[in-house]
């Protein structure tokens, strides 16, 4: 809830204020609130400190976006795809450390407040050396809603999360539900996905220099159809495994790339239009995976992943009516 009622708001502030600042402040505060959780004691406690939490990463996370775009602007080669691949790297380190702290037994709390200290340190060392970004002219509208070009961008962005989600939350019970996997590989599902994610933002930026942007989404969209089409027609460890290779080939770039077009094609800051597009996104995000599971019971998770399978449709077909940008020459 706090992720998804404050991301208009985040937006509004994006129009207002340097990029810059709002990142400052979002890291610190998602952080604080990080450090936070492992005190809560009461439900209604914790309750109160997800939804800052929630609140918080917006800040942090889409002005973050704002900035990587600002970065993207002053080259002339993609890069943009490389910073999402090192999020995919934090995904993997975090989880490792989740594992280390359990294995040696030490509380949340501790575990918790360990890492918002680290960031919050690590935010103070980064943030001098930040974009900077002017904010819109005086005047401007706090939360514009995304024109028809914006609209787009959003449902291609809506079609990548809703598949992001379910992978997050289903695959690893994919795997022990509906391809029977041994125990050894009952777990690899999320893995496996996280780790071609991976491999996938990491060689994103080569190929977009060489094959554009809107070339690379609308492969990116056949592949996730065709990833998750696989596991669910056919699932069996190996066939499985495939398929989320694919899946996760297909999501890696569209996200960056979605967020690197809209923020050039919109008189925007671009903040704001990250802001717009990722409102759209983050439904698809946050209510497509409880719809997967309401598929799942009534029908049964292959069903759930087939239908999945035709938001990969949806992106090529929606970034089949965009142009591919002219090339932007560097600035300093």
């Amino acid at each position: 809830m706090g992720l998804a009622l404050t991301l208009p708001v985040t937006g509004a502030l994006l129009q207002r204020y340097s990029s810059r600042r709002i990142m400052f402040a979002g890291a610190l505060a998602f952080n604080v609130m990080l450090s936070l959780i492992g005190f809560a004691n009461l439900a209604w406690q914790l309750a109160i400190v997800l939804f800052a939490f929630g609140s918080s990463r917006n800040l942090l996370n889409i002005s973050m976006n704002a900035q990587s775009v600002g970065v993207q602007q002053r080259y002339d080669r993609s890069i943009i795809t490389t910073f999402h691949a090192v999020w995919s790297v934090a995904c993997a380190l975090g989880s490792g450390l989740g594992w280390l702290m359990n294995s040696f037994h030490v509380a949340p709390l501790w575990h918790l407040l360990g890492v918002g200290i680290a960031m919050v340190i690590l935010g103070f060392i980064a943030y001098p050396d930040s974009l900077q970004q002017p904010p819109a002219p005086r005047g401007s509208k706090g939360f514009i809603f995304p024109d028809k070009t914006l609209i787009k961008y959003g449902l291609i962005s809506f079609g990548s999360m809703s598949c992001e989600g379910t992978m997050y939350d289903w695959s690893n019970i994919y795997f022990q539900k509906a391809v029977h996997a041994t125990p050894a590989l009952a777990g690899a599902g999320f893995t496996i996905y996280m780790t071609m994610m991976a491999v996938g933002r990491f060689s994103g930026d080569r190929l977009v220099n060489k094959m554009g942007a809107v070339t690379i989404i609308r492969f990116s969209g056949i592949l996730l159809f065709c990833g998750l089409l696989l596991a669910a027609v056919f699932p069996y460890e190996v066939t499985a495994s495939m398929g989320f290779m694919m899946a996760g080939l297909g999501v890696s770039c569209v996200v960056p790339l979605v967020f690197s077009l809209g923020g050039k094609a919109s008189k925007m800051t671009s903040g704001a239009a990250i802001a717009a597009i990722s409102t759209v996104g983050y439904i698809g995000f946050l209510l497509v995976p409880p719809v997967v599971g309401f598929i799942a019971q009534m029908a049964g998770l292959r069903w759930a992943f087939g239908i999945m399978s035709c938001f990969g449709l949806l992106i090529a077909i929606l970034v089949s009516q965009l142009k591919e940008p002219p090339p932007q020459p560097a600035t300093t």
